[in-house]
């Protein structure tokens, strides 16, 4: 905390004596004239670096007449030029992505910058697919496509994302105290050809991340104008067919943008009963200047999505002749969910150093899920077959204002930050079923109200070739809950405060390589039921993480990063097959390394790979029991992409998943595999052709497992074993895309 305060002292009492130091403002736009935010300046000469604000503008510190100044931003040629004069108008070329353009620049994530190779590279085939671009990611799917995915991240089981922050143009995504599970975050109410971005970062560092920001966070941003209208169908396997729309409503119109986005998706699934899955979104996206200085954007969206599923099959089922890979045991699970967005943020210019951003949401959701995790195990005669069900409201403001400041030679940025988030959930369910119709009793329902007030500051100083950034971050929770079981009305609540400090060290010794320490607590929170009824609980247990690392560029094409982490958890979250709930447990630690590579061979030829091991233990339990069940050990993705090669372009990738302990004690694997993927396509004129193939090499794997006790109907006893969802077996689709 000390660094953190003595920057405030800075600010407070050295204002005065600040040094007016030499500088040099301007304007990136593209060729035709439309603003560049973000983009990278760094002046070679002196080694000073800005970025672009919402106008394109700039003011960089240390900068004097003939001093060479780099301006970079990915997708458009780099520019050199000496300065001139005090302020520069520079326009920049657009050019095929080309890795040379990502630069290393001194802030306290560089790392991102992987994520807009990826997703330069390879773009996102679907909404499931998003969340690969972090680097040693993986997602399972275990309930017919319309279930948010599994996430494995850093030696977590995440489930469906109890310690990962989601977000979407800064909307959150994870939903607190879901009826399926804490933190649930489904992204497929996104269309994947909106998305121009992909922001993320590993572990409890980032002051502006709250709740589930543990192991990490990912933060989604879809373009603010689309250059050309275009339609794409897609046909394949499994009566698969996916069509869907982008529509410029305002052409080249330099002060406005809008467009409009569709998508339309039918499949059932290799199964052998059919998923009947299907999913609509519709999107709406308004961005214009307001006045000189102030940026408005809209945003509206409605998803819907219903499927059926064949659910974890056991092992002993398949083995024994009873089912086929892609049987079912009960074939009625499956659900229907829906979700509206509104979103408005105003980001407002008060000078060349100070801005704020406010956005304000809402979000109205529905979710209804039938599951049978353990088949005849509870109930004998009409077995075990349950509903999670929830309708709620999502209310939420946030407010930055961020300012620059230079202290002769350094530059301070500070941020400040505050906000609210309020979940109002009407119906919170679990019951037991029969085929989806009728309702033979409920385990819980009743109504959550849970509100989180949050406030953050944050400073990065940056001096010669070193930053320092202290930042800070409280928040206050407030849990209510009225249990529609209990015969006598009552509220139950509970409320808790959680400070987390953090502070993030970085040295870049040349313009090319970035060393860093990272410092930080974070928290996940409880459901609001486990708090109100479990007091003893841990309400917010925190996270407390380091990360030793570096980003390096060897050479304009080739680009380095590895780290040394660890993670210390006050509470785990715990899977319990049979209830299909997840509760937490006790104390954990976790530490690995992560490395990748990125390397780009010629113009259209590129390398990427990443590996990650993680060791997970539970801290309280004997040796040889401590095992966390599900957690990755080793995993591996990488692949080899063509771009702009005399209109073609293409990837071969593969992903690959380690064995690791399903259940405490290691008597369990849930069994690794290795699967790629294929993805060839032509651009001619305003057409695109293209063939996407998913396991190229016909792999049999498991996409999920659990370690689970079950009982079928002939059985006398349960038997404990791996129950699986099977992994997609070759399935090939062609696409067409019109540019208009």
């Amino acid at each position: 905390m000390k660094p953190f305060y003595l920057c405030i002292f800075f600010i407070t009492f050295l204002f005065p004596h600040f040094l007016k130091a030499q500088k040099t403002e301007g304007k990136v736009t593209t060729a035709d004239g439309f603003p560049v935010e973000n983009a990278y300046i760094y002046n070679k000469t002196t080694g000073s670096h800005a970025h672009t604000n919402a106008k394109g503008s700039f003011t960089i510190n240390q900068t004097k007449l003939k001093d060479t100044l780099q301006i970079s931003y990915v997708g458009f040629e780099t520019l050199l030029f000496p300065v001139s004069s005090s302020y520069q108008s520079v326009w920049l070329t657009e050019k095929a992505f080309q890795l040379e353009q990502v630069m290393i620049s001194p802030e306290k994530n560089s790392l991102k910058t992987i994520a807009e190779v990826n997703v330069n590279i390879n773009p996102v085939k679907s909404s499931q697919e998003i969340l690969r671009v972090v680097p040693g990611l993986f997602i399972g799917q275990h309930a017919g496509g319309g279930k948010a995915e599994q996430i494995f991240l850093r030696g977590f089981d995440i489930d469906h994302g109890t310690d990962i922050s989601i977000s979407a143009d800064g909307m959150p995504v994870n939903m607190v105290s879901h009826a399926h599970g804490q933190g649930y975050a489904d992204l497929h109410f996104l269309i994947p050809e909106t998305i121009e971005k992909v922001d993320f970062g590993k572990g409890p560092y980032y002051a502006n991340k709250g709740n589930f920001a543990t192991a990490g966070y990912v933060d989604l941003h879809t373009y603010e104008r689309i250059k050309e209208s275009k339609v794409g169908l897609e046909y394949g396997d499994f009566n698969t067919i996916r069509t869907y729309g982008l529509f410029n409503l305002t052409g080249n119109n330099k002060k406005h943008s809008a467009y409009l986005a569709s998508e339309y998706s039918l499949t059932d699934g290799p199964f052998e009963s059919p998923q009947n899955f299907n999913r609509l979104n519709l999107m709406g996206k308004y961005t214009g200047w307001a006045s000189p200085s102030s940026k408005l954007s809209l945003q509206a969206s409605y998803f819907q999505s219903r499927w059926d599923a064949s659910g974890q099959i056991p092992q002993r089922a398949v083995t024994g002749d009873l089912i086929g890979r892609f049987g079912a045991i009960d074939d009625t699970e499956g659900g229907n969910t829906s979700r509206v967005n509104i979103l408005a943020t105003l980001n407002q210019i008060l000078d060349s150093s100070t801005s704020i951003r406010n956005k304000l949401y809402f979000t109205a959701y529905d979710f209804e899920l039938y599951s049978n995790f353990t088949f005849f195990l509870n109930n004998p005669v009409n077995g075990d077959q349950i509903r999670q069900k929830e309708s709620r409201n999502i209310f939420g403001f946030e407010s930055e204002l961020q300012k620059n400041l230079y202290l002769g030679s350094s530059e301070l940025e500070v941020k400040g930050g505050l906000g609210l988030r309020s979940d109002l959930i009407r119906g919170n369910e679990l019951s037991n079923t029969l085929n989806r119709r009728t309702t033979l009793s409920h385990i819980s329902l009743g109504d959550i109200n849970e509100s989180n007030f949050y406030a953050y500051a944050d400073a990065e100083l940056l001096s010669g070739k070193w930053l320092i950034n202290p930042s800070v971050r409280f928040d206050y929770f407030e849990f209510m809950y009225n249990d529609a079981l209990n015969p006598v009305y009552q509220t139950l609540s509970e409320n808790k405060i959680r400070a987390s400090p953090k502070l993030n060290i970085s040295y870049n010794p040349h313009s090319n390589l970035q060393l860093y320490l990272q410092n930080g607590i974070g928290f996940h929170s409880n459901d609001t039921r486990v708090v109100v009824n479990q007091p003893a609980r841990q309400t917010l247990p925190a996270a407390y993480g380091s990360d030793l690392g570096l980003t390096w560029k060897p050479a304009p094409g080739i680009m380095v990063n590895a780290a040394l982490w660890q993670l210390f958890l006050e509470q785990e979250f715990i899977y319990v097959g049979d209830e299909g709930i997840v509760e937490p447990g006790g104390k954990t630690w976790r530490k690995g390394v992560d490395i990748g590579l990125r390397y780009q061979f010629t113009n259209w030829l590129f390398l990427d790979t990443d590996l990650t091991y993680s060791h997970a233990r539970a801290i309280e339990e004997e040796k040889g029991e401590d095992y966390i069940p599900l957690a990755p050990v080793f995993t591996a993705t990488g692949g080899l992409s063509v771009a702009n090669l005399y209109g073609f372009s293409g990837s071969l990738r593969g992903r690959y998943l380690a064995d690791r302990p399903a259940n405490e004690n290691y008597s369990v694997t849930a069994a690794g595999y290795f699967v790629s993927d294929l993805n060839i396509n032509h651009s001619y004129k305003n057409f695109t052709f293209g063939v996407i193939i998913e396991n190229l090499f016909n792999t049999q794997w498991n996409e999920t497992q659990f370690d689970t006790e079950s009982q079928l109907s002939y059985e006398k006893e349960p038997v404990s074993e791996i129950h699986f969802t099977p992994g997609t077996p070759f399935f090939i689709k062609g696409r067409m895309i019109y540019r208009f």
